[in-house]
């Protein structure tokens, strides 16, 4: 199943900064049933993903497909591309100053999106990592949109420690000889866990290449990301990922959270050390308190952040209530 590429364009956008745009692409593909034929599901990608969520080459195919637990044989599927992410391959739509957006003006530019294609109603919003931060801020931005709320090994705010490490990514891109490469293998770190590592590799050698089995899977994977991923792309989303605030110029969180409609389903993974577990449990701490309809599941696994693209078997489980619904 591949879908074909569509544009939108976003015309006479403002950023939350106050910057004018005067025309934004907008790619988007819609997979399953066609578009207000049935509830309707919008996925919002992570840093390095993209708008291929299933079939050929879909970074989340073991999740959403014919008969899959987001069965597209019973919703239409749509994800956006994050401006500026260069799935298209138009080097004109990359994103030269590297500042210009944040997760609220990601946001955004979905909702207008979403305006001209005539969706006022989603079944759900679905979103991994910097998806589920942009998922969040849909939420705060258009209270009565989403019905069922879906944010992902992910958090409505960018931490500290996240900020941390999304600083030190910069620091590798704006001035490594070999930025996406070197950047990668920073990155590769804190998505897994130093027992995944051990689980995967235990030390073992690469008799061949003469290097640790681990020296060379990281190497492999600052390659691979490398062919097929722009610079400008990555300097972008690593500046949106470290600005996600639903709170920013409202208030507190719960006053925010007040405002929105949805049904709120957070799913953690236990050993994520990036979006930790524990800011998520605080998260749906408030959120009760409130009286808000959320649950929360937990993905229990060795893979650290990484999980929510690997553990599809327990994640499926967390999910089945709301789609077999």
């Amino acid at each position: 199943m591949v879908a074909r590429l569509s544009y939108i364009t976003i015309e006479d956008f403002v950023t939350v900064s106050g910057e004018k745009c005067s025309a934004i692409p907008l790619s988007y593909q819609v997979f399953g049933l066609p578009l207000h034929t049935a509830p309707i599901v919008l996925i919002n990608h992570a840093l390095t993903g993209n708008s291929q969520v299933t079939g050929v080459g879909g970074w989340w195919s073991r999740l959403v497909g014919d008969g899959n637990c987001v069965d597209t044989q019973r919703f239409t599927v749509v994800i956006f591309n994050a401006p500026g992410n260069g799935f298209d391959g138009v080097e004109a739509n990359l994103t030269q100053d590297y500042k210009k957006f944040i997760a609220r003006d990601m946001a955004a530019i979905f909702a207008q999106g979403l305006e001209q294609l005539d969706v006022y109603k989603l079944y759900a919003v679905v979103g991994g990592s910097l998806g589920g931060g942009i998922a969040w801020e849909m939420a705060a931005l258009c209270p009565d949109l989403i019905e069922n709320l879906i944010p992902v090994a992910t958090d409505w705010k960018s931490s500290d420690w996240l900020r941390a490490n999304c600083l030190i990514q910069e620091r590798i891109l704006l001035n490594s000889n070999d930025p996406i490469h070197d950047a990668r293998l920073h990155a590769m770190l804190i998505y897994r866990t130093a027992e995944s590592f051990k689980l995967k590799f235990n030390r073992s050698v690469n008799e061949e290449l003469g290097v640790y089995n681990i020296e060379s899977w990281l190497l492999h994977h600052g390659k691979k990301l490398k062919e097929r991923f722009a610079l400008e792309a990555y300097k972008s989303l690593n500046h949106v990922l470290a600005n996600i605030d639903i709170t920013k110029g409202r208030g507190s969180f719960k006053e925010v959270a007040k405002t929105i409609k949805a049904k709120i389903h957070i799913i953690s993974v236990d050993t994520d050390t990036f979006f930790t577990a524990s800011e998520n449990m605080a998260t749906v701490t408030e959120l009760r308190e409130i009286g808000h309809d959320v649950t929360y599941g937990v993905i229990h696994s060795v893979h650290g952040h990484d999980a929510f693209l690997i553990e599809y078997e327990q994640l499926t489980n967390l999910l089945a209530p709301v789609f077999t619904n």
